[in-house]
């Protein structure tokens, strides 16, 4: 348990680190296929781990690109959907108000107001310092990524044989094992909800070029993205949706319409199509999913959510293929 509590620390402490290190070893297993190959192809493995390489920079960055421009414009006209929302949330306070003054009629109005802008500055702080975290933690991300990826891919071979080395002579061949089945589950669920996401942003941006909404490709794209976070990404996949809709409609039957859309979308996406292409091999339960969720949420935030399946499956995979961990893979699994 000291062990454990040392390693959850060292996460959250180092979230930066441990994020960049997650991800580099996920996207080599997700580049790995490619590379090899190439290496049938007669092209050596460090030219054909640099090709994939520059290949994935240059798609994050005509993604980012286009993402960027498209931001840009939104936060433009941003004044326009900020004042609908300061109008509903005007609302919604002068109802919370009404039922105060109800409550406590004879309530300090001038304390209370010293108590909402004390609150105010708190929670601006307490943004300001999770936002430089997160800008850090950027900033490691794209510069050590790249790096880390090449030399994973280039020196798999040194890798796998060195990570082995670890062990004693008597355990190499579970682990060997083990790091084969890890290297099947992530590689499967990686494909598979990448493909999975294009299809959500892609049938999400069409729904919203129809309604007529501004920025459909915008919000397809959040609606895809959010699409990776299981069960309360097809929830939250409303809201960049609800915002652009304030702006032009006033009619319940509107908002209800896409809802309802959203949600069968992502309940298709992640029950039919998504099962197809992972396969079984994640085999992760509901609660599981959820608590896994819930706990990465609160150490990474939004990495977190995107994190927390890959790194529940790994554990999952690594308690399989352990005699004393084998009832935790099965509860994970049941």
């Amino acid at each position: 348990m000291i062990s454990a509590a040392v390693i959850l620390l060292f996460c959250y402490y180092a979230a930066g680190v441990v994020i960049t290190l997650l991800l580099s070893i996920l996207l080599a297993y997700f580049l790995d296929p490619a590379v090899e190959l190439l290496e049938q192809m007669r092209l050596p493995r460090t030219l054909g781990a640099t090709v994939m390489v520059l290949v994935l920079i240059a798609v994050v960055a005509a993604g980012g690109y286009g993402l960027w421009a498209r931001t840009s414009d939104f936060a433009a006209n941003w004044p326009k959907y900020s004042a609908v929302v300061r109008q509903a949330a005007g609302a919604v306070e002068s109802k919370i108000r009404g039922i105060d003054s109800e409550i406590a009629p004879g309530a300090n109005t001038a304390n209370q107001a010293a108590e909402v802008k004390s609150a105010e500055t708190n929670i601006v702080h307490a943004l300001i310092l999770r936002s430089i975290g997160s800008l850090y933690a950027l900033i490691l991300e794209i510069t050590f990524v790249p790096f880390l990826v090449f030399f994973m891919l280039a020196e798999k071979r040194e890798v796998w044989h060195g990570t082995l080395q670890l062990f004693p002579v008597a355990r190499r061949t579970q682990v060997k094992e083990t790091l084969e089945d890890l290297r099947d589950v992530l590689r499967d669920y990686l494909v598979g909800m990448s493909v999975v996401t294009l299809l959500v942003i892609a049938v999400s941006s069409a729904f919203f070029w129809m309604l007529g909404l501004d920025y459909p490709i915008l919000t397809g794209i959040a609606s895809g993205l959010l699409n990776m976070v299981p069960y309360i990404g097809a929830v939250l996949a409303w809201l960049p949706a609800f915002l652009i809709a304030l702006a032009k409609w006033r009619t319940i039957s509107q908002f209800v319409l896409i809802a309802a859309v959203l949600m069968t979308t992502h309940f298709l996406a992640l029950n039919l199509v998504a099962p197809q292409l992972v396969g079984r091999r994640v085999r992760l339960n509901a609660v599981a999913i959820t608590i896994a969720l819930l706990f990465w949420g609160w150490v990474w935030g939004g990495m977190g959510l995107l994190l927390a399946i890959p790194i529940t499956a790994t554990l999952r995979v690594i308690c399989d293929h352990t005699e004393s961990l084998k009832p935790i893979g099965r509860w994970l699994s049941a």
